[in-house]
């Protein structure tokens, strides 16, 4: 398995050091065994995690670039926030979600896998936004989620630097990008790029979509806790 892991993630032009993919493979161990009495992935064989998490996440490695801070909003299992934070040591990574029993599987993952410059956070993006400590203070934000992307886009944009990126990855985003535009630009942004991709040796099709900060958000997005998911900004 150690091998497979190794030559996908060299089709994505990435490198896995042994102490590297022993880490990942210490972090599938920990997912797998937690998994038992706590619910956090529907994905449980090798194979699957490896592909559809490791190598799913480590796909936007490519836009991330060196000695930036990244939050990584409604990180669930950690992904994609700590595959990136295990081949990127310069970057510095932040693990949003609202439920504190995976924010204490995380803590115990940084712990075993002796991450440095990672740190988790316990809250709603609705709320955590409005922070000063973390509104506007990041250059990227990742979401590898199912809520739509006009929601999403309010959870998420608020969290950027002018300038920064969200980089949202979705599976099926056809009739959501046209409903998301106008939110995008609500909140001070623009969707610069939709990236494609096949994850290596499946069928397996990932949308990797860009969207950059120009303008700061009004002080009043997000709104209250559950309004993006109920009312989507049009």
């Amino acid at each position: 398995m150690k091998t497979l892991f190794k030559n996908l993630a060299s089709e994505l032009k990435i490198e896995l050091t042994d102490e590297q993919i022993n880490r990942f493979f210490k972090y599938k161990k920990l997912l797998v065994e937690t998994n038992k009495y706590m619910n956090l992935t529907t994905i449980t064989e090798d194979r699957d995690i490896i592909l559809k998490h490791f190598i799913d996440s480590l796909t936007i490695n490519q836009y991330i670039e060196n000695e930036k801070k990244l939050i990584d909003v409604g990180t669930g299992a950690g992904f994609p926030g700590v595959p990136i934070k295990i081949i990127r040591d310069d970057v510095e990574i932040t693990l949003l979600d609202s439920l504190n029993k995976r924010l204490n599987f995380l803590n115990t993952v940084i712990d075993e896998l002796k991450l440095k410059k990672i740190n988790t956070i316990h809250g709603r993006a609705e709320d955590v936004a409005h922070f000063n400590e973390y509104r506007e203070q990041f250059d990227y934000v990742t979401a590898r989620a199912v809520a739509n992307l006009a929601t999403l886009s309010e959870l998420c944009i608020p969290f950027l630097k002018v300038g920064g990126i969200f980089i949202c990855m979705k599976a099926n985003i056809e009739e959501e990008i046209e409903n998301a535009k106008n939110a995008v630009k609500i909140l001070g942004a623009e969707i610069i790029a939709i990236d494609q991709c096949i994850l290596p040796e499946s069928n397996i099709e990932r949308n990797i979509i860009l969207i950059k900060k120009v303008k700061n958000t009004l002080s009043n997005y997000p709104r209250k806790a559950g309004l993006p998911a109920k009312f989507p900004l049009k």
